[in-house]
């Protein structure tokens, strides 16, 4: 059998891949098979039996029996040499079982290109300097919650036109104020950055909760994508849901939990860490890469 996953895309998990995923993690449910398969993974080339019955301290005849149940799943190869077997971990192994993790957890999955069901009474504009008041007032009620950025002063608005990438600023207006901003910041000077970008997105503190957020975002990942920006990337504190739910239904992906990254008040702080990749032309989001694919069934 081999360790090729299956590939989908589809926003539920096929049954058929379902079954694939749980047989792996069975086979890894008991943890003498879990010692095995990180000792053989973490020996070059191949290791005898003899060899890894040592390794473990584990007697031959019970290494052998594991063995036989890891092969049966793919996650190692059994050769002969003589009288002696010699065993390898499976290559497709060191990627189709962490894409078993990922497929499991959803992160696989479709991810929509931005939100949907935007409300009829917010408009978005690119932003003015007539608005940079505006801007930092609703910034100064962001700070005030205390979860949603590091910073405990308002810049002042040349700090901000400075920090901006030009053509990726935007308002949000309803019943003739503006209502929340959204801005993108360069991540690097480096040319091979060029199209990556630090989003930030704020609305004001008494027009939350009626998708001025998601009007913003919607704005703002699409004129990202329109105007070849290939990464988009946030960092949100974990205790703001409502942040990193609008961000989800945007295509932004969380990457990871960076803990205890930064002092906050006296605190120490984490932050979920989220990308959103530009969708090339032709193919799918959520699409697996090539290495995931079968052509990395073994022969």
């Amino acid at each position: 059998m081999t360790l090729a996953p299956p590939e989908h895309t589809e926003r539920s998990l096929p049954p058929t891949d379902a079954e694939t995923y749980a047989a792996w993690f069975a086979c890894l449910a008991e943890p003498m098979r879990v010692r095995l398969l990180h000792a053989i993974a973490t020996t070059p080339g191949s290791v005898s039996v003899g060899e890894l019955a040592e390794m473990v301290d584990v007697r031959q005849p019970t290494v052998s029996h594991h063995l036989r149940k890891l092969a049966d799943v793919g996650f190692v190869t059994l050769t002969r040499a003589g009288t002696s077997t010699r065993v390898a971990v499976n290559p497709t192994c060191c990627t189709g079982l962490p894409h078993a993790a990922d497929a499991v957890m959803g992160v696989l999955n479709a991810r929509p290109c931005c939100p949907t069901d935007l409300p009829a009474d917010v408009s978005t504009r690119a932003m003015a300097d007539a608005d940079l008041e505006a801007v930092r007032e609703i910034y100064a009620q962001g700070i005030a919650t205390g979860h949603a950025t590091f910073e405990t002063e308002v810049p002042d608005a040349e700090a901000l036109r400075g920090r901006w990438t030009a053509g990726h600023r935007w308002v949000a207006e309803a019943g003739g104020r503006v209502v929340g901003w959204a801005a993108a910041s360069p991540v690097s000077d480096r040319e091979v950055y060029a199209g990556v970008a630090e989003t930030s997105v704020y609305v004001a503190e008494d027009a939350r909760g009626r998708g001025v957020g998601k009007a913003l975002l919607y704005r703002q990942v699409t004129e990202a994508d329109a105007a070849g920006l290939w990464t988009l990337q946030t960092s949100v504190f974990p205790e703001n849901r409502a942040s990193l739910s609008l961000h989800h239904q945007a295509g932004f992906r969380t990457v990871g939990v960076r803990e205890r990254v930064a002092r906050h008040h006296g605190v120490w702080r984490d932050t979920v860490l989220l990308e959103r990749r530009r969708q090339e032309e032709g193919a799918g989001r959520g699409e697996v890469p090539c290495s995931h694919g079968s052509g990395c069934a073994p022969a």
